[in-house]
């Protein structure tokens, strides 16, 4: 089995569904078993910055499925929900990235692995250090190491709700 985490996050919408859909449809493929989730993060948009915020996830899975297989079941989850690509760091319905896959590097015309920017973004850190308290391989240790150096209120990460376990729960106001 290989060892996965992805990125998700969600700003068009209701966003809370979003993030629930392409969880549910992760889980339902049987090549994939979803090993923990981290709490949902809110952020403000990184690039384009006249949008909404996000919201963030990670998800920690094992699966059969080769990166290049991976890579379009997290294309297929995006089109599923009705992700259009209009514009670089635009709006999204969904997105799913691969961060890591096993402690791999890898780099296709269509893959690279760790995601390039994760380092660089406390929405991604943030989420997915809370589900690797026990960081394996230089690739966590790094996030975790980067990590400790971010100002993630000044990086725009906040909690919005947090953790249930295997399963994304519609938050209480």
């Amino acid at each position: 089995m290989n060892d996965v985490y992805l990125s998700i996050g969600t700003n068009m919408g209701d966003r809370l569904e979003n993030l629930q859909h392409a969880v549910e449809l992760l889980k339902n493929k049987e090549e994939v078993k979803v090993v923990s989730i981290s709490s949902i993060y809110e952020t403000a948009a990184v690039g384009y910055t006249d949008q909404a915020d996000f919201l963030n996830i990670a998800v920690h899975i094992n699966t059969s499925y080769s990166s290049s297989e991976m890579l379009k079941v997290c294309q297929w989850i995006e089109s599923e929900l009705g992700r259009v690509r209009e514009f670089r760091w635009g709006p999204r319905i969904i997105d799913l990235d691969i961060l890591l896959y096993n402690h791999e590097n890898i780099e296709t015309d269509s893959l690279i692995v760790p995601h390039p920017r994760m380092y660089e973004r406390a929405f991604v850190l943030v989420p997915l250090i809370e589900i690797t308290p026990a960081p394996v391989g230089k690739q966590l240790q790094r996030a975790h190491d980067i990590i400790q150096q971010m100002d993630c209120e000044e990086e725009g990460v906040t909690l919005w709700q947090a953790s249930a376990g295997l399963k994304i729960t519609q938050s209480v106001n």
